[in-house]
């Protein structure tokens, strides 16, 4: 094998040797679309940090959910917004509130789609933390109860999987035990596994409005310097009878999800998160790169690297440019 009775160009000569011998490709079938759900009605909102996405009323989020399912994308990702916060984030687990209603829309107008709800209650709480809060402290054990409380009221309307993103201790075993005891074993848990404590979610605070009030949240969430660290969360959660384990964000840390693909057999999501897909998306506007490649490269290096599931904001450009 070396030069010059082997040549690797040959497996690069031309476009259909290089399809060949492609050894990662990029599907539909692995691509989640995340959307927000807004109060009100007829309401269709850029999120200015995010372009091309938006906040939807519950009213207008069927029929968008029709175009996401007719490009072959499998499942949704929903976060709400609600119209009151308070310090529990009592809309969170309110049977009529936003994202509540969303899904039931969903499944009204698309039976078949995935739909995914985003368990925490930081975007419904005026603090803007994960958890309930006391003298300062986001306290762990009494939050699980309201985590119970949000994913049965998302499970009662045909959530098919709930997906708690707090990082609070014991949240998978709480969330499975209650679903199971309130007859929802079919409801599977993707859980959050290893969610570093990032500076790439600006962009999706600005579009929930629900950046911390004081402190930050690095109490719960993962620090980015540690990578045993999140073995020991992910195995944390298979003991708690996980279905799905995802690494957030994606690619600030793909050694992180190639970690976690080569330690279990379970499926493997990656959040390319809203940073990520902000950052391509100012540097294509300004010229400095060629933004689609752009996009779908960072893609193909998530997948690579392990993930068969991945959240992307990009997911609906994505699925045309895979189609043709």
């Amino acid at each position: 094998m070396l030069f010059p009775k082997y040549r690797a160009r040959r497996m690069r000569a031309s476009t259909n040797i290089r399809r060949m011998v492609r050894e990662n490709r990029l599907s539909t079938d692995m691509l989640v679309y995340p959307m927000f759900v807004t109060f009100g009605k007829n309401k269709k909102e850029e999120i200015s940090s995010m372009p091309g996405n938006f906040r939807f009323s519950v009213d207008l989020i069927g029929d968008v959910v029709k175009e996401v399912e007719s490009l072959g994308i499998p499942a949704v990702i929903l976060f709400g917004i609600p119209k009151t916060k308070d310090e529990n984030g009592s809309e969170a687990y309110n049977p009529n509130g936003v994202v509540q209603q969303a899904v039931s829309e969903i499944k009204s107008k698309c039976p078949d789609m995935v739909v995914i709800t985003d368990v925490c209650i930081d975007e419904y709480t005026t603090h803007g933390h994960c958890g309930v809060v006391s003298d300062g402290k986001v306290l762990n054990d009494p939050t699980l109860e309201l985590l119970e409380s949000m994913a049965l009221t998302h499970a009662n309307v045909g959530t098919d999987i709930v997906a708690p993103s707090d990082m609070m201790d014991g949240r998978v075993d709480a969330i499975r035990r209650a679903l199971d005891e309130n007859g929802h074993i079919d409801v599977s848990i993707m859980s959050y596994s290893a969610k570093y404590a990032s500076s790439f979610y600006g962009p999706f605070r600005e579009a929930c409005s629900s950046s911390p009030q004081f402190g930050d949240r690095s109490s719960y969430q993962m620090d980015p310097a540690n990578s045993l660290e999140a073995i020991r969360e992910v195995n944390l959660d298979i003991a708690e009878n996980a279905d799905i384990l995802m690494v957030k964000p994606a690619l600030p840390y793909l050694d992180i999800v190639s970690m976690v693909k080569s330690k279990s057999n379970l499926p493997i999501a990656a959040y390319s998160v809203s940073g990520e897909y902000s950052m391509i998306e100012a540097a294509g506007k300004a010229g400095w790169l060629d933004r689609e490649r752009a996009h779908m490269e960072a893609l193909l290096s998530i997948h690579r690297a392990g993930a068969n599931i991945i959240i992307t904001y990009f997911a609906k450009e994505a699925a045309k440019i895979i189609n043709n």
